[in-house]
Parts: structure tokens; sequence; C-alpha cells
């Protein structure tokens, strides 16, 4: 993002810009994109829920953040699986982090909890921003609690440009074979090439790196103690980044 504001695509114009991203669950020598819509958006939220401490043996004498802060995370599951359409694109909240409290017979005066939002919306993007701060707010003050929720926009929609992939999927395809290239299913992972893909016309697609003949559903997954890549699959990644360059500026000479 930053080198994007101090203008990395300006001086000189870029008029397109190509990515991958190795995948431990592609095999090796395959090739994996999706027109527009590749990977979601990621945004980060933290909800500081605010009651009043008591002792836990006279849990009537406070309010408990606990209890509220569970019914908001329980509150925040139906956002997406009653109040968004699904049938329109995919969406993810999930809280990660929960926490409050120090002693086992102490009702703590605050707790918070951290998530993540993942969309491919940018309308169902807002909403779901939305969504959460009245549900939380609204779920506290019925217990008696206040919220403070804070929304920090992260990675926007991995896009592939419709017209620029059906351009170069050809270049694909020559590269690693017909067979070898494959429509994806959306990712709800981010990538923060997404930036690029905000101003100028984009294409990412995932490298196989998965050895021959293991199954996607056993190979270890990435961000994992036993992820693993056979480093053979790097020469598609490399012939297949300069084909797309040299195809493309073939195509599209400079005065």
């Amino acid at each position: 993002k930053l080198m994007v504001e101090q203008g990395v695509l300006d001086n000189p114009k870029v008029d397109a810009v190509f990515g991958l991203h190795i995948n431990s669950g592609t095999e090796v020598g395959k090739i994996r994109y999706r027109p527009e819509g590749m990977m979601a958006a990621a945004d980060r939220f933290v909800i500081k829920v605010k009651g009043k401490q008591a002792h836990g043996s006279r849990p009537w004498s406070g309010v408990d953040p606990l209890v509220a802060g569970s019914q908001i995370i329980m509150g925040l599951q139906t956002i997406v699986s009653r109040q968004t359409e699904l049938t329109k694109a995919p969406a993810v909240i999930t809280v990660g982090k929960f926490s409050g409290g120090v002693r086992n017979n102490i009702i703590p005066e605050e707790a918070e909890m951290v998530g993540t939002i993942r969309t491919f919306d940018t309308k169902m993007q807002d909403m779901i921003h939305e969504k959460i701060k009245k549900t939380a707010t609204l779920i506290a003050e019925s217990a008696g609690a206040t919220a403070e929720v804070d929304i920090q926009r992260g990675y926007p929609v991995t896009y592939n440009d419709p017209k620029l992939t059906a351009e170069m999927v050809p270049t694909l395809k020559r590269t690693a074979g017909d067979d070898n290239v494959v429509i994806t299913e959306a990712i709800t992972g981010a990538e923060d090439f997404s930036f690029y893909a905000q101003k100028v016309p984009g294409l990412f697609f995932f490298l196989g790196g998965m050895p021959k003949g293991q199954d996607p559903a056993t190979a270890p997954g990435h961000h994992t103690p036993d992820f693993y890549i056979d480093e053979s699959g790097f020469k598609l990644g490399v012939r297949a980044l300069s084909n797309l360059a040299l195809d493309y500026m073939t195509a599209h000479p400079k005065g």
C-alpha cells in the first residue's frame, strides 16, 4: 500500500501487473487462477466490552463483560448466517481472541475480542461493518454494559481484471499445458498484491508446490509447522511470469 501511495505504479507508468503465490495444496506443474474476485478483502476488528467489576460470588452487584462478550460473539455469527445474502458472495466473521479477567472469583471490568472479516463485495463489506457495530453495542446495552467497536480496513479484494485475464490465460496454458491451468474457487485468504490491482489491471495466480501424487486433503497448510513445498515447481513460476511479461509487451508495444 505504501509503495502504491509513493508512486511505484506511476514512474514509470505501469500498464498491467502480474503476480503469483506458491501453494502447498496445488500439485507441482499446475496453475490455479480465477477471473474477478479471487481472494478476499481482510479487515481487523477490536471490540471492548465494559461492565462493572464485582466479586464472583455476587454477580448481581456488577455487570459481567465476559457474559455480554460471549453473547456478542454468538450474535456476530448471525450477521453472516442470517443477514448476508451469501448467494452473491461469501463472507466470514471470525473472533480469534477473547480475553478478560485475572482471577477465578472476580468479574472483570472489561473484556476484549479481536477478529477478522473476509468479504468479496464492497457493499457487503460496508454492510457487515455496520452490522458488527450495531450488534455489539446493542447486545452490550441489553446487558447493562457498553461496547466500543474499532474496525480497521486491511487488504482489499484481490481482483483479476476479466479482460486482462482472458487475454493472458493462453500464455499460462502455453507455458504449463492446457490441462495444468485450472480455474480455482474463491479463496478467503487475502493478499497485498490487491493494492496494485486496485490501480492497474492485474492477474494473480497460484503456483503448484505440492509434491506430485500427494492428496491435497492431507497436504500441510501454509503457516503450519509441517508446511512443505517442492521447490522444483519454482521453475514453472519463473517461466510463467517471464512469458506473461513478454507476451503482454509484444501485444501492447510502446511507441
